[in-house]
């Protein structure tokens, strides 16, 4: 929760200052102040302030970022249709769970990475996309590729779908697997971002007026992501769990890629299919085997003038 928000929140509703504020929560100027710093804020006086602000139980930073409660409901009435039709057309043959918001994070993941990628908001929810969703207009979707976010945000759900997919498919039993013991450590993480990862795989230009950080952004989330995800494939090796896929496509591959792996596994096509690097690592650890023993084997034998000869080596 985002203290200094809510407090913003409530200044602005209630056209007041902070003195006044103070006083209609019975705390002191000074603590309105720690708020705005970020400093922690009570469940029980978080209530108060969210009636306060009449915000109910939206994200303050949310409402902050679409300027009024109002607004933001209408966003998140966008954003959720959206979802739904992203879902609808889905292929990956995965159930996209986060699209049905049941925990209420949907716009908030969308606003948090439109935010990270520098997108400068609207003050007001565009006219055009005030619509009922049960009943939209023939010419709906122009509007929404018309409009920079609105078509921002209908690409990064379909991305999301896709990235969701291989994720469910190849790595989300992985971080549950108490064996490997990843939740914790970079687990979350993963899980968490994925909204963010699937908005660096649009394609989109980076100038002064919108989404002016998105290739800072963009390498942020490459960078982390690589990091977590081979925590998880050496704590996989280390514990013999075998690898259906590269894990890193998560991150490199591109849409209809990731759609067309998970799609595979969810037909079992890759039932019987274990991923190179497995087999790899244990060349490897064999090598490594091999090398700490054969001198001594080696000196047993009396071979320590031994040549190799590569000619022998070759394929004829």
């Amino acid at each position: 929760m985002d203290s200094a928000a809510l407090v913003a929140l409530a200044l602005k509703t209630l056209a007041c200052s902070q003195n006044e504020l103070a006083v209609r929560l019975g705390v002191s100027p000074s603590q309105i102040s720690k708020w705005k710093k970020g400093e922690h804020m009570s469940s029980e006086m978080e209530g108060k302030i969210r009636a306060l602000a009449d915000i109910g139980d939206k994200n303050p930073s949310f409402v902050a970022w679409a300027g009024s409660p109002e607004a933001a409901e209408k966003w998140e009435n966008l954003i959720q249709y959206l979802a739904d039709v992203a879902e609808a057309e889905a292929e990956t043959g995965y159930n996209t769970e986060p699209l049905n918001d049941e925990s209420g994070l949907l716009s908030w993941q969308v606003f948090y990475a439109l935010s990270e990628m520098g997108v400068d908001f609207p003050k007001t929810f565009p006219k055009e996309l005030d619509v009922n969703y049960d009943d939209v207009p023939d010419d709906f979707w122009v509007v929404v590729e018309n409009d920079p976010i609105a078509s921002l945000i209908e690409k990064m759900l379909h991305s999301f779908v896709n990235v969701y997919g291989f994720y469910a498919a190849y790595i989300m039993d992985m971080l549950f697997d108490e064996d490997l013991d990843v939740w914790d450590s970079v687990g979350e993480n993963i899980d968490s971002e994925l909204m963010s990862l699937a908005a660096t795989k649009i394609e989109i230009d980076d100038n002064a007026y919108f989404a002016t950080s998105f290739r800072k952004f963009r390498y942020k989330l490459i960078t982390e992501y690589e990091e977590w995800l081979n925590v998880v494939k050496e704590k996989a090796y280390r514990s013999g769990v075998p690898l259906r896929a590269e894990l890193l496509s998560l991150v490199h591959g591109d849409e209809d890629g990731l759609r067309e792996e998970a799609e595979r596994e969810s037909l079992g096509f890759n039932a019987s299919r274990l991923h190179p690097d497995i087999y790899m690592n244990e060349l490897l650890q064999g090598m490594r085997i091999i090398h700490q023993v054969l001198p001594a084997i080696m000196e047993k034998l009396g071979m320590d003038d031994f040549e190799l000869d590569s000619s022998e080596l070759s394929v004829k």
